[in-house]
């Protein structure tokens, strides 16, 4: 326990010091993502020269800027982002497309020289600086304004899932929509703290090949990729990359998986249909053929169901953080819902309340199912709901989410006897295939839930969001001064 608060008052240290340079920037024109990709490419330059036989070229490399003055400093940094993102492996997905964006060559300077080039990056342990490196990433996303929290789930939320799922070594986990990699770190952690006696092929295998993401938005895929080496997870050769910068959606997975835990973009809409076969749009260049897929849709979120199902391996284990809407809707989602209970064991739901996400208003869902091993096994015998929504309010800074809220839900999770209770029941599966819609938006009256008026309930939301909004102007107003 004092080793682990140690090791958080180390990271929260090392991001205050990170992030007390970014106010210096932001007089440059550099937003808060901006930042923590110039110090992404900066990082990776810096413990590459750390490490003997790194694969950055001579020419390329850290040591050729820093011994640079200002102005020759800013042009090759200008030079060697563009050259490194031409080359294959990890090289090409840290900086590809990059572009230097410190137009002040005296702010760039003073990055790299007493910010970046005063710590030995690589005595650290991949605990400290991979939870610093977390922790900016966190701080990016409270920037609701940049759009950076449409890729952060709450760390609480996702160790829950996590340990509800229990990844297991020798296992494959994967995240088709991983943002900044939250699942697949805590998925990581997981399968490192069960496996304390790993041998060092287990090791090595755990850092290389069981820990895969996809994600679409190049800046975030480097991101993603970043803090996974920064935990210690990635290799050199281009089936050891942990990440792949591609559209997840745009073919039938090359490899399936035992794991899959993510939370797939909210978006309703996209301009490209995935059809099963033919398509039925005149214009078929927006229309990709899936094969794989039930519904032809071009809903983002269903056709993300449809992925994950395929993407499973028979026996496989899926936790899919989705909205209220994919519950409910009818048409396509009425389809994919009723082929997913009967072709996969949807055994647990948990609703969570509002609050939870960047995205304000957002009410969603954890769902959880298994793909049977052999067809005939059949759809589960009963889903089971626990909701933390009817009397449960969460607001991202005065109140977030604890790991204390969801004790009991991981607890039962795990139980063989879940059982009733106020917050929990279960619903026969054969019920709910009578229902031509198939929903799974499921819920009942709670005896001590506190009834709100629909307006009411939108002030309080409201009121929350006003809250928040002072308190961040109140810490900017209050900031000390950052460091010379």
């Amino acid at each position: 326990m004092a080793e682990s608060k140690t090791r958080a008052d180390g990271a929260q240290t090392l991001v205050r010091r990170l992030w007390q340079y970014c106010n210096i920037l932001r007089d440059d024109g550099l937003s808060y993502p901006d930042y923590v990709e110039q110090l992404t490419y900066l990082l990776f330059l810096k413990m590459a020269d750390e490490q003997a036989g790194g694969a950055v070229p001579d020419e390329l490399s850290w040591r050729a800027l820093a011994g640079l003055d200002a102005a020759e400093m800013h042009a090759a940094y200008s030079r060697i982002l563009p050259a490194l993102g031409e080359r294959g492996g990890m090289l090409g997905l840290i900086f590809g497309n990059a572009k230097n964006k410190i137009r002040d060559p005296a702010k760039l300077r003073l990055l790299v020289v007493n910010l970046i080039g005063q710590t030995e990056w690589t005595g650290l342990s991949d605990d400290l600086k991979g939870d610093a490196y977390e922790g900016l990433l966190e701080k990016n996303a409270r920037d609701t304004k940049s759009g950076a929290g449409q890729y952060f789930t709450p760390r609480p939320l996702i160790e829950a899932v996590v340990e509800c799922v229990g990844p297991r070594l020798g296992e494959i986990v994967c995240d088709p929509a991983c943002g900044t990699a939250g699942f697949l770190l805590a998925a990581h952690d997981h399968l490192r703290s069960t496996n304390p006696t790993m041998t060092a092929s287990q090791r090595k295998e755990l850092a290389t090949k069981s820990i895969r993401g996809v994600e679409l938005v190049e800046e975030v895929a480097r991101l993603a990729t970043m803090n996974l080496l920064l935990h210690g997870v990635g290799g050199n050769a281009d089936d050891e990359l942990p990440i792949a910068c591609e559209d997840s959606l745009k073919a039938p997975p090359r490899h399936q998986v035992d794991v899959v835990l993510t939370n797939p973009p909210f978006g309703i809409k996209g301009s490209v249909t995935y059809a099963h076969g033919k398509s039925t749009r005149a214009d078929d260049s927006l229309t990709i053929v899936r094969p794989d897929f039930w519904v032809q849709t071009a809903n983002k979120q269903l056709n993300f169901m449809q992925h994950i199902v395929a993407l499973l391996k028979p026996g496989g284990r899926a936790a899919v953080v989705i909205p209220d809407n994919v519950l409910f809707e009818t048409g396509a989602a009425a389809a994919i819902r009723r082929r997913l209970v009967q072709s996969c064991r949807v055994h647990t739901i948990l609703r969570l309340p509002p609050g939870l996400f960047y995205a304000a208003g957002v009410k969603s869902n954890v769902v959880f199912f298994d793909k049977p091993k052999k067809a005939v096994e059949g759809p589960a015998e009963a889903v089971w709901v626990y909701d933390l929504r009817s009397d449960k309010r969460f607001s991202l800074r005065t109140k977030p989410l604890q790991a204390e809220d969801l004790r009991e839900f991981v607890t039962l999770f795990k139980s063989e006897h879940r059982g009733d209770g106020e917050r929990h029941r279960s619903f026969d599966t054969q019920a709910l295939l009578i229902d031509p819609d198939c929903r799974l938006d499921l819920s009942w009256e709670s005896a001590n839930a506190v009834v709100r008026a629909p307006g009411l309930a939108r002030l309080d939301e409201l009121s929350s969001l006003v809250a928040d909004d002072l308190r961040r102007a109140l810490e900017l107003i209050t900031k000390p001064s950052p460091e010379a």
